[in-house]
Order: C-alpha cells, then structure tokens, then sequence
C-alpha cells in the first residue's frame, strides 16, 4: 500500500484517497522449465482471492499464511474502497527455466479474462523469471553512493562536513528514485514517520507543487534533511555516500506522486536540501530526533536513538547478537540473520516471557512500540541487559525447536504457538500477570532443550487447539486466562 508492506495490525484509517495497493501473487519452483499447471493454480486462486464475501471459510483449502494474507488484502481493500484505491495485481511465476511455451503464455490470457470481471478497474500484469532474470535480481545491490545534482554552488560549513543548497525539484525526483522510475524506499529508513497519507499538510504539498506561481517551491516548503556517511562536492554535484532522509519523507513522497504523471523537463523551481556529515552515531542520532520534532510524532517511533537501545545493542555484541536498533544497519555490514535482533523481534520477546503477555506480543507485532505507556514497559533502563538478552535468546531457541521433526509442530501453528510455549518455558505461566524479571535474568539458557520445549508444547498446545487452535485463538485472551487458570503460582 502506497509502497509499503502491508502486515496484519498495518494502521491505514488516515488514508482517504490517492491510495495505490500492489497485491503481488508469487510461485516459485525449481523445475528448469515454465509449465501450465501453476498458471492454473492462480487461476483457482482468484476466484477465492477477489471474492471479497465476507466470512467465505478457506480453511482446509490453503495453509494458514495464505488464508491470512488472502484475509489481509480483502480487509484492506474493503475498508479502503471509499478512497477508490488504484488496484494492480502482479503475478509472478519464477523457475529455472528459460523459454517460455506458446501453450503457456495462453494460459496468461486465461488468468487475465478470470480476472477481469472479479476487478474490471484493476490493472494486470504477469511476469515470468527464469533462471537469468533470478541471477540479475540476486546481484542487485542498493547503490552505497548517489549523485546529487545542485542548482547552484551549495554553502559549505568547511571539511567537507555540511551543505546547504537548493536542487531543481526535477533532479530531486531523480536522486529518490531508481532506473525503473521507482521510489526507493531505502533511502527514508531512517526516517522516523511513514508517510501520512492525505492530511492537511500533504495536501498544501501537493497544492504548492501544482501552482507553478511566482513563488519558488523553497519559498513554501521547509525542505528535506539528509545524513550521510561522506559527502564530496565536485562542481555543482554532491556525492553522498549511504545517504538517509532523516527528515522529509512527506514532501519527497509528494514529489515523486506528482512527478510521476507530469512532464518535469521546463520546471525550474527547487528544494532546499540541507546535508550532514555527523563524525559520531550520537550525533546522528541526535539529528534524527531534532528535525522530527517540529510536529506531533510518537514518542516511541523516535526511541531507537535512546540509551537503552544503545546499551543492549553494546551488551549484546558481547553475547555473539547483532541488535539491530538502526534498521538493516548490521544486514547492510554483511551480518548473517541468524544473529540479528531486531527492535519489534526483542520487544515481542519481552511482552511474552518477561512480561507474561505472550496474547498481546502475537496480536500486535507491530504495533507495541507505538503506545508510550506500553513502550515505557518494554524498554526500561532499571530492567536488567541480561533480561533482554534471554528473552531474545530464548525466544529464538524455541523457534528453533519448534521446527524440529520430534515435536511434529505443524508449521501452521509454530507461529502462533512459540510466545506461549517460550513464556511456560522460560518464567512457568503462574496465576499472575506480574513481570517475571527476576526470574528470567537467573535463567539457564542451557536448559532450554529440546526435552524442554516439549514439556511446554505438551502443555500448551492442547489447551491452544482445544479452544480452536487459530489466529483468534493465539490473538485473544482466553487461551492466557486457561493457562494461568490451570497452573499453580511457580
């Protein structure tokens, strides 16, 4: 939606119009050549897909991800429908093969005509990768370092450690975007807001960028605040090495909407783009979380640049984990996942096994940093750093247990299973609430085995599938109240 992951407690209730949804529809298979038969699965696909009836039971029919993504879309797209939404669907069919079949591309035409009156408006596109296409996606890598082209010479703070300049809005358009035309997003994950969809200020954006009046758009628009790693100016053009718009996403994402659909070759008008070069992290830091404060952010959105998240990610470096407070900062170093925590992975941790919350830690995946109240429970700096570091390290333990054949864990139900069964592992369930930190900081990680894990399977899961074994069931409270019901105080 507007080019971002939609997830299942994604926030849209603020868009009203100009809503631009992708639903991408994939399969992929090793065969070394294209067939008909998954063709023909997308199209048994979408007639479940596009009904958008709701209620329609798809259990038994798919597995449980895809019942609930084909469920998130068609929420999504019915609470968004007053807006009228633009709608494309992509499919994408990849292989190892190379040619594609005359019988096959016929199968495409089929797919399209089985859409067109489920989605009469929405537009069509089928893309077929075979092993080349695969090789060239797998070798794309985000460019480390982009040119700015500048309007004029920029004003320098000296040693090459600040500019202040005005770009030509058309080149603008062009540094935020990649070949294809495409925003990329990599370039605002530093940036602590999404974009707001069409409130006021966008709308007065937007109004400025389609009056082409006396005014220059700098005149209207505080413009954009961009940190980078090094800066070099050779003439009127900038290089920026790992550039971030710390601040601006809101205008940039106007631009390139607008930009989009008119021709920018005679418009001269610019933006005024500050550049800096912070010689230290808490610099950085501290710019991020001063040019967002001149309106209304969360606290919480603003928080990844505090002293607690700068202690556990010193603490866990001693433990062999990578937390990852800056996104994609240590993915970008060449870190392998498997010892990369994120913000929303730890805090889910926590809410689960410390916290004794393991109903709000799956309902709300992304949604538990937002609230101040809830974010002050999560990231305190009186809680001990070895009580992050276990639940971290537990809960990633159990995950990995979990997928292990002597449990037989369906894999549909590790998911919704894993906070519960790391809570009863870790702290016990109790018939209490209360924060467990005690317990879990003098907790032996060593014991947690698989002869462990399946002690809390055996408990919790029966309890888990009696009451329906689901989403709901995982999300709501009831599965918590039994357990705490049934289980003595430890």
């Amino acid at each position: 939606m507007n080019g971002d992951l939609v997830q299942e407690d994604s926030e849209y209730a603020n868009l009203k119009q100009d809503i631009h949804i992708d639903l991408i529809v994939i399969q992929s298979k090793r065969n070394t050549s294209f067939e008909e038969s998954p063709i023909e699965r997308f199209i048994t696909i979408s007639h479940d897909l596009f009904d958008l009836t709701r209620g329609k039971d798809l259990k038994g029919v798919y597995n449980t991800h895809l019942q609930d993504a084909i469920v998130r879309f068609q929420d999504l797209y019915r609470d968004l429908a007053p807006g009228f939404p633009t709608l494309r669907v992509r499919f994408v069919y990849a292989s190892r093969g190379a040619q594609v079949h005359k019988n096959v591309k016929r199968k495409v035409g089929i797919l399209r005509e089985t859409i067109k009156p489920l989605l009469p408006d929405a537009e069509f596109l089928f893309e077929f990768l075979g092993a080349s296409e695969l090789v060239s996606l797998a070798r794309q890598r985000p460019h480390e370092s982009h040119q700015l082209k500048l309007a004029e010479s920029p004003i320098s703070s000296g040693n090459e450690v600040g500019f202040v300049c005005l770009v030509k809005l058309r080149d603008f358009f062009e540094f935020i975007t990649d070949t294809e035309g495409k925003i990329q997003r990599h370039l605002f994950e530093a940036n602590v807001r999404d974009y707001q969809g069409r409130n006021r200020v966008n709308e007065d954006i937007r109004a400025s960028l389609k009056n082409e009046g006396s005014e220059d758009f700098w005149w209207l628009n505080n413009g954009v605040s961009i940190v980078a790693g090094q800066a070099s100016q050779a003439g009127k053009t900038l290089t920026l090495q790992d550039p971030q718009i710390v601040n601006g996403l809101q205008t940039s994402s106007e631009i390139y909407d607008y930009y989009k659909s008119v021709t920018a070759a005679a418009d001269e008008r610019n933006i005024l783009i500050r550049v800096m070069v912070p010689v230290e992290e808490e610099s950085r830091d501290r710019i991020i979380k001063a040019t967002n404060s001149q309106t209304a952010v969360p606290l919480a959105s603003l928080r990844a640049t505090d002293k607690i998240h700068r202690d556990i990610e010193e603490f866990f470096k001693t433990k062999g984990l990578s937390y990852d407070r800056r996104k994609n900062y240590y993915k970008n170093q060449g870190m392998p996942r498997k010892v990369i925590v994120g913000i929303p992975e730890l805090a889910q941790s926590v809410m689960a096994i410390a916290l004794r919350q393991p109903d709000q830690a799956r309902a709300r995946p992304s949604t538990l940093l937002k609230n101040e109240e809830q974010y002050e429970r999560l990231f305190n700096s009186e809680y001990p750093l070895e009580m992050y570091y276990v639940c971290a390290e537990a809960m990633r333990r159990v995950e990995s247990h979990l997928k292990s054949p002597a449990l037989g864990v369906p894999g549909e139900h590790r998911n919704n299973l894993k906070f519960y069964v790391a809570m009863h592992a870790v702290v016990g369930v109790g018939n209490t609430r209360v924060p467990a930190l005690d317990h879990v900081v003098n907790f032996n990680l060593d014991s947690l085995d698989v002869g462990a894990v399946q002690n809390s399977v055996d408990f919790v899961q029966p309890q888990y599938l009696a009451l329906g074994g689901n989403d709901q069931v995982a999300k709501g409270t009831q599965l918590l109240s039994n357990l705490l019901r049934d289980t003595p105080t430890l």
